[in-house]
């Protein structure tokens, strides 16, 4: 499992990269079915002038649309960064049997950091959850965006 899961994070990592490279927050995510992935995203709220442009959003519908069914019932989902509230809701309505994720999000994580979520007993679906996978590059990624950002703006004054 720990190949597999590292193998796919690498795959939403690079999502994560092409985010980067258009200036969005650098988050990427796969959709993955019986081992073959089935849904691609990388944030693009900013291209698209969309707030719900995220990653996980973008992967779910490209998996939804390739199984033709809304039910992922047996997709796995690998995203750089835990789910934001709006992300880990829609994971639940699509009943995705897991997510896996790098790093955690402190400030609107909704599988744990700030709210649970995936694993609410008042919702009918719940979640397993693998966080950590590859962390550290994902956190890197997200900090070097950052950094640019607070650099621009520092050149621009």
């Amino acid at each position: 499992m720990k190949n597999n899961d590292e193998h796919f994070m690498s795959e939403a990592l690079k999502e994560a990269v092409k985010a980067f490279e258009e200036n969005e927050v650098p988050i990427g995510a796969v959709a993955v079915y019986k081992n073959q992935i089935i849904g691609r995203g990388h944030n693009r709220t900013e291209a698209l002038k969309d707030p719900t442009a995220h990653a996980e959003i973008l992967a779910i519908t490209a998996a939804a649309n390739s199984l033709g069914s809304w039910r992922l019932k047996d997709v796995i989902v690998y995203t750089t960064i835990e789910p934001c509230i709006m992300c880990a809701g829609a994971l639940v309505l699509a009943r995705v049997k897991r997510i896996v994720f790098g790093a955690r999000d402190e400030k609107f994580g909704g599988c744990g950091s700030v709210f649970n979520i995936v694993n609410e007993k008042k919702l009918n679906h719940r979640i397993e959850i693998i966080e950590g996978v590859m962390k550290n590059e994902a956190v890197s990624l997200m900090k070097s965006f950052f950094k640019c950002k607070r650099d621009n703006k520092k050149l621009e004054k």
